[in-house]
C-alpha cells in the first residue's frame, strides 16, 4: 500500500507536479533488477552523473534494508516532484526512526552497521524516515534535478 503522502497528485498553485516512474515490489532476487530501472528512470529524468549513481546507490542501501530487517520485501515508489527526483521505500518490518542514523560513519564510532542509511543520508538532498500506515517504515530520499 502506497501511503496517501504519496499519492498526491498536486492541484494547488503552490504545490509541484507530481509524476510516477516507477512502482515496484522487491525482493532480495529483485534487487538488481530494481536498481537498474531506478538508475533508467534517473537518467530519464535528467539526473546526472555522478549525482545519479550516488542516488541509485542510496536507494539500493535502503531498499537492501528493507529486504535484511524488515521482512524480506518492500516497495519502491519513484516519482518527479517538482525539480526533484524522490524514492520512497516503504516496508513492514517493525519500524525504525533516524536516530539509528550514526552520527560519524560507521566503524568509527564504534558501531556495526548503519552504512547503508549513513551514506543515504549523506548524499541525498532530503532524508525522512517515518511510520507505515500499518506498520514498518516509508524512508524518503530525495535529490534535486538540475
Amino acid at each position: 500500500m502506497i501511503p496517501e503522502s504519496a499519492r498526491s497528485q498536486g492541484g494547488a498553485d503552490d504545490e509541484p507536479s507530481v509524476k510516477y516512474l516507477l512502482q515496484r515490489r522487491f525482493t532480495a532476487r529483485l534487487l538488481p533488477q530494481v536498481r537498474l530501472l531506478v538508475e533508467e528512470c534517473a537518467a530519464r529524468e535528467g539526473l546526472a552523473e555522478p549525482r545519479r549513481g550516488e542516488f541509485v546507490l542510496a536507494v539500493d542501501e535502503v531498499a537492501g534494508n528493507a529486504v535484511e530487517h524488515a521482512g524480506g520485501s518492500g516497495r519502491l515508489v519513484l516519482r518527479r516532484v517538482g525539480d526533484e527526483l524522490e524514492c520512497l521505500v516503504i516496508d513492514s518490518g517493525p519500524g525504525f526512526t533516524e536516530a539509528v542514523i550514526p552520527e560519524l560513519l560507521p566503524g568509527l564510532d564504534g558501531a556495526p552497521t548503519g552504512r547503508g542509511l549513513w551514506m543515504a543520508r549523506l548524499v541525498a538532498d532530503r532524508l525522512t524516515i517515518a511510520a507505515g500506515a500499518a506498520a514498518g517504515a516509508v524512508v524518503t530520499l530525495a535529490v534535486r534535478v538540475h
